[in-house]
């Protein structure tokens, strides 16, 4: 064993590897402790729409909101304003005061109803801290309730002051919670299905970006740069629509969910498929296989920005910021729209297009650039005979 230990610490590759494990560890702990940091404080960013049609209590109430939860609040006149928000994922919940919240809240037998929209498109994170706010808003509702409501019946009802605490018990009970959910994702595992069609494409797209390098290194000079890199370009697309076709098949055949259709899934997939190919292409074309490492980084980068666990409103700005420029976060969007229901695909599906033929550009360039190495004796012979 000692020996063959020895052999293989002579090996460039044994120390490759090694080297490849230590850098994912720094890579993703570096994006990941940075990436993550600050989250927590950053919930405030999260946004509320306010739709108060009562002009009583209704109106104190609304002004209240933002001392019980700690997102920030926007008052939309109308319910379908603030509905055309929330599916567009400029606000993470709808609150409506309906007119008669007031009446409904003073007039003994009756209940007063809060009601609230949750758009579940969207990280897990958001309809959780949204259930959340929800609850904590009623709550303080209410307890506000005993006090609003109580002195409106007194002064109204001139009712003794003996009697105001069972007025406020009264009243304590009134205010009840109607939530909705617009875009319901069914089960755990669909609504993971953006991190995991996101994550699997883009790793798949790295290791072939890197034997597809390996393939152009061996066939050296013996083949034009260019015909070499139309061949590539042609060879992702192709695989792109393949792979894609298999994995759409397959989730589909699972229980997966798509709101769009399996077409439009499916042609979705492709896109960013194609996309993630060519972006782990241009490193590996500019760096050989040490563009593996920016590929690695690249990785991490997007699984933080993208989207997919952490609303990106709730990451710090440089991550947010960087996110705008990788093309796993219009591959969320599109994927959350596409799966569970949403604004649709033409904002993401463009972005997408203009980052696969940026990249595209750029690849070009580098194989402008690059020099090739010379032909390999094995493709050589084959290419004579």
């Amino acid at each position: 064993m000692r020996n063959a230990w020895k052999c293989f610490m002579k090996q460039r590759t044994t120390a490759v590897g090694i080297a490849t494990a230590l850098m994912f560890q720094l890579i993703f702990g570096v994006i990941w402790m940075t990436g993550y940091d600050g989250v927590t404080d950053n919930v405030s960013q999260l946004t509320v729409a306010i739709v108060n049609e009562d002009s009583g209590i209704g109106k104190q109430v609304a002004e209240n909101v933002g001392k019980h939860v700690p997102f920030l609040t926007k008052a939309v006149d109308r319910l379908e304003q603030a509905l055309s928000l929330l599916n567009e994922r400029e606000v993470q919940m709808v609150m409506r005061i309906p007119a008669d919240f007031s009446d409904r809240l003073q007039t003994p037998g009756q209940t007063a109803e809060l009601h609230y929209w949750i758009n579940e498109s969207n990280p897990m994170l958001v309809k959780n801290a949204m259930q959340q706010a929800s609850s904590a808003v009623t709550a303080a509702v209410n307890r506000e309730a005993v006090t609003l409501g109580a002195q409106a019946l007194l002064t109204r009802m001139n009712v003794p002051a003996g009697q105001a605490q069972g007025a406020a018990q009264q009243l304590a009970e009134k205010v009840t919670a109607k939530v909705e959910s617009t875009h319901p994702v069914s089960g755990m595992n669909n609504q993971m299905l953006p991190l995991m069609t996101v994550l699997a494409s883009f790793v798949g797209s790295m290791i072939m970006a890197m034997q597809l390098q390996q393939s152009s290194d061996a066939i050296g000079a013996a083949v034009g740069r260019w015909s070499k890199f139309a061949a590539r370009t042609v060879i992702n697309a192709v695989s792109a629509v393949v792979v894609a076709l298999f994995g759409t098949s397959l989730v589909m055949a699972l229980g997966g969910q798509a709101e769009g259709g399996f077409w439009a899934a499916w042609g979705f997939q492709s896109l960013y498929l194609f996309c993630f190919m060519l972006f782990a292409q241009l490193f590996v074309i500019m760096f050989g296989q040490a563009g593996m490492l920016f590929n690695i980084a690249a990785l991490s980068t997007q699984l933080v920005s993208s989207g997919a666990m952490v609303p990106r409103e709730l990451l710090s700005g440089f991550y947010r910021e960087i996110g705008r420029y990788l093309p796993a976060t219009y591959a969320v969007e599109g994927n959350m729209n596409v799966l569970f229901g949403g604004p649709g695909l033409a904002v993401p599906a463009t972005a997408l297009a203009g980052i696969a033929i940026g990249c595209l550009a750029l690849g070009a360039a580098a194989v402008a650039i690059r020099k090739e190495k010379s032909v390999s004796p094995e493709i050589s012979g084959k290419l004579a005979s």
